[in-house]
C-alpha cells in the first residue's frame, strides 16, 4: 500500500473532512442548484438593462451609463411599468422623430375589456394586476393549485408572475429561450400544449425535467397569450401534482379565448401605457444630451 493511500481522508482532501451525510449532501446539492439558477438569472437579466443604458446614451449624448439608468428608473416609476420591460422597448423602438413630438398621451385610451378576470377598477391598467387575475383564471379552470405567467422579451420568455412553485423552479425558469419546456413549445406552435405526465415527456431536457419535478409537478399545461395577429406576447402554464387524463373541449375553448384576451390586453399596454413611458423619457433625455 503506497503512503498516499494511508493517508487519512482529512488529509487526503486538503485538511477538510468529506461530506457523507445524505441529508447534509442534500441540502449542499440544492444550494449550488439555487446559487447557479440565481446567476443564470442575474446573467440574463442584465445584459438587456446594459444594452438600453449604451443605447441611450449614444441616442441623446448622455455623459454617462448613470444618466441613463437614472432615466429609465423615473419613467419606469412614473408609468408603474417593470425596469426590464422599457429596456426592451428602449432596444426595440426607434428614436422619435425629432421634427415630430411625442403625441399626446395614449394610456389614456380604454384598454380592452377583461371580462372573467376579478379585478379591481382601477386594476384594468396595471399590468400586474392583469397578469395575476389571468392566472388565478387559468388555475381556477384547469383545477390546479401551482402556476406561472411569463412574457415573451427578447426572443425568450420572462417569469412575471407565480403561484405555489418552489424557488428552485422560479430560478431555474426565471428565462426560458431553448425549446425542451411545454412553454416554448406553446410559444413555438401558437397553440396550446398540455404535458400529461413530466416524468416521461419527450419535450424536457432532464435538467428541465427534474426541477419541474421536484417542485411536485407531474403534469401542466401551456396557454399561449396571443395578439390579434396570434403572436404570441406571453404565457401562463398551470401545474398539477398528479399525471392529468387532459381537459374537455369547454375547458380548453375558455382557456384559449383567455389567452387571446389577454394578448389583446398586453398588446394595448405595449403601445398605449409603454409608449407614453418612452415618450416621458425621450422628453426628458434631450434636455439632457
Amino acid at each position: 500500500m503506497s503512503q498516499e493511500a494511508e493517508l487519512p481522508p482529512a488529509t487526503l482532501f486538503g485538511g477538510i473532512e468529506p461530506v457523507t451525510d445524505p441529508t447534509v449532501l442534500r441540502e449542499e446539492i440544492d444550494r449550488l442548484r439555487q446559487e447557479s439558477a440565481e446567476l443564470r438569472g442575474r446573467l440574463h437579466a442584465h445584459p438587456p438593462i446594459s444594452l438600453a443604458q449604451g443605447v441611450l446614451m449614444e441616442r441623446y449624448r448622455l455623459p454617462g451609463p448613470e444618466a441613463a439608468f437614472t432615466l429609465m428608473r423615473e419613467s419606469s416609476q412614473r408609468f408603474n411599468i417593470k425596469l426590464h420591460t422599457l429596456a426592451d422597448a428602449v432596444v426595440r423602438t426607434p428614436e422619435p422623430d425629432a421634427a415630430r413630438p411625442p403625441s399626446g398621451s395614449r394610456s389614456a385610451q380604454e384598454p380592452p375589456p377583461l371580462p372573467g378576470l376579478r379585478l379591481d377598477p382601477a386594476g384594468h391598467r396595471n399590468q400586474g394586476a392583469v397578469l395575476s387575475a389571468a392566472l388565478r383564471r387559468v388555475l381556477d379552470i384547469t383545477q390546479a393549485g401551482m402556476g406561472n405567467v411569463q412574457l415573451a422579451e427578447g426572443g425568450r420568455l420572462r417569469m412575471e408572475k407565480h403561484v405555489g412553485l418552489s424557488r428552485d423552479f422560479t430560478g431555474f425558469f426565471a428565462f426560458v429561450e431553448g425549446p425542451t419546456t411545454s412553454c416554448a413549445q406553446a410559444a413555438e406552435t401558437r397553440r396550446q400544449v398540455t404535458v400529461r405526465d413530466v416524468a416521461t415527456a419527450e419535450v424536457f431536457d432532464e435538467d428541465s425535467r427534474r426541477t419541474i419535478l421536484l417542485a411536485g409537478s407531474r403534469a401542466c399545461h401551456s396557454v399561449p397569450l396571443v395578439n390579434r395577429a396570434g403572436v404570441p406576447l406571453g404565457m401562463i402554464s398551470s401545474h398539477h401534482e398528479r399525471p392529468l387524463v387532459g381537459f374537455t373541449r369547454a375547458q380548453l375553448d375558455v382557456l384559449e379565448s383567455t389567452g387571446a384576451m389577454v394578448g389583446r390586453w398586453l398588446s394595448w399596454h405595449r403601445h398605449t401605457v409603454v409608449r407614453d413611458a418612452l415618450a416621458h423619457l425621450h422628453t426628458h433625455a434631450r434636455t439632457l444630451g
